[in-house]
């Protein structure tokens, strides 16, 4: 599945539209340009040009619609990226390289090709030098076979890395804290699995990196399908309008009828009071948790643990617990002084409850687990601003700012033809300002595994 096991996805978990594919439903249409330019040269005289670059041998008659070449696939995007999509694309070239034959029938060619690639989770490095790029993928085979593919195979290649890469970078912004996987809203429900995969890669990633020793959290059962998590969640503003903006009695029945191995976090802003609406829900579940615990019920106690409170406060509001400072970076949205304020209320809650002093010790440590998370507008700049005033908060929450794909953070890839076979011979055929780089990563595929 990776480079952290050394095993790869499959077309099972990709279910490629193959017949498509294969047929460049999918490919940008000049790819069938190609196609039909390179047959037909390959039927009749072949290379009758005049300005052919000088490789030391005369290529009159060359039959180069059956052309042998070597093509490597690259990024450069500026520093590390963390490469994802390669199982894919190599499942691609495993079930749509080949032809159709005069009679329409598909003729696969996939076992005449040579393929080197690094695993999903690699990482690369681009300082600016195209002669110097770090190839994921590397083909020797005819052309032909597999031109239609190039399109498809960049795209996921493309998409895989920026969301990895983009995760990755909240990550180290976030210095270790966890950081759950909040975009589905914010683009096509298609492309959850591979976005889901993506963000999974790239928490592995940095726990190989930094000693780490996060969890995989995404939001939807789809964004774990590829390698087998499950979505999990809190609770939706629109729950809380369902018991008529009663945030404690939502996350009692919450509590009650979902199953204890959900955790429990606490969506407080719907009143724009995360602290009064934090303290009303925690007050209650503690008093739940409490008389279970009592009665000896500890697998039914379970139900009442509060795992965290969510601050989700508006970019264009200020909650009422943020004294106003005039400066919207201060005041607006999840803040600092918001965090700050938050914990505070929730480690002090306890001391204003009436309790029975074999409880107090109880209630102390119920408050103080309590975590805080983070979310509205987060991305690696918020975050490290964060970290750097060393707010209280436990966990990230993130969501549009992972798909960014700017000037920063755009990782699109390409597909060079570097070398061509003529005889036995290879040849360096690159465009002007490219060429062959090697990539001591890649590793032999039997596309046959695939």
């Amino acid at each position: 599945m990776s480079v952290f096991n050394g095993q790869r996805l499959t077309n099972e978990a990709f279910k490629l539209d193959v017949e498509r594919m294969r047929r460049g439903w999918y490919s940008d249409k000049y790819f069938a340009n190609i196609l039909a330019m390179l047959h037909g040269v390959s039927q009749n005289d072949g290379y009758q040009g005049e300005f052919a670059r000088e490789i030391g041998c005369d290529p009159t008659g060359l039959n180069v619609g059956d052309l042998e070449v070597e093509m490597q696939f690259f990024t450069r995007r500026p520093g590390k990226t963390v490469i994802v999509g390669v199982d894919k694309a190599l499942a691609m070239l495993r079930h749509c390289t080949g032809y159709f034959d005069e009679q329409g029938e598909w003729v696969e060619t996939w076992q005449h090709l040579r393929v080197t690639a690094v695993h999903d989770g690699a990482t690369t490095e681009y300082q600016g030098d195209a002669l110097r790029v770090q190839p994921v993928i590397n083909i020797r085979g005819r052309y032909r076979d597999f031109a239609l593919l190039e399109t498809p195979m960049l795209g996921i290649l493309s998409r895989g890395s920026r969301i990895a890469t983009n995760v990755y970078n909240v990550l180290r912004a976030a210095r270790g804290k966890q950081v759950l996987f909040f975009p589905a809203r914010f683009d096509l429900h298609e492309v959850q699995a591979a976005d889901g995969y993506a963000y999974d890669i790239a928490v592995a990633r940095f726990n190989r990196d930094y000693e780490g020793r996060l969890l995989s959290f995404v939001s939807t059962d789809a964004q774990g399908d590829w390698w087998g998590g499950g979505g999990g969640g809190t609770i939706a503003h629109a729950a809380i309008a369902c018991f008529l903006s009663d945030t404690a009695a939502a996350m009692m029945a919450f509590a009650k009828y979902v199953p204890p191995e959900v955790l429990r976090i606490a969506l407080v802003d719907f009143n724009n009071d995360s602290i009064l609406d934090s303290l009303r829900v925690m007050k209650a579940m503690f008093a739940q948790y409490a008389a279970l615990v009592e009665a000896g019920d500890e697998a039914e106690a379970r139900r009442y643990v509060l795992y965290g409170v969510r601050l989700d406060t508006s970019g264009g509001l200020r909650d009422v617990n943020v004294p106003p400072l005039g400066d919207p970076a201060l005041d607006l949205g999840v803040t600092p002084r918001l965090v700050f304020n938050v914990r505070q209320a929730l480690d002090s809650a306890w001391e204003n409850w009436e309790l029975p002093p074999h409880q107090l010790e109880l209630a102390q440590s119920y408050c103080h687990a309590v975590k805080i998370v983070a979310t509205g507008g987060f991305n690696p700049e918020k975050i490290s601003r964060f970290e750097k005033l060393k707010v209280p908060a436990d966990i990230y929450g993130v969501g549009s700012s992972l798909l960014s794909n700017d000037k920063e953070t755009n990782t699109d890839f390409t597909a060079d033809v570097v070398r061509v076979k003529i005889g036995e011979t290879w040849y360096d055929m690159a465009k002007v300002g490219r060429g062959a780089a090697p990539n001591p990563d890649l590793e032999p595929v039997g596309l046959g595994e695939l």
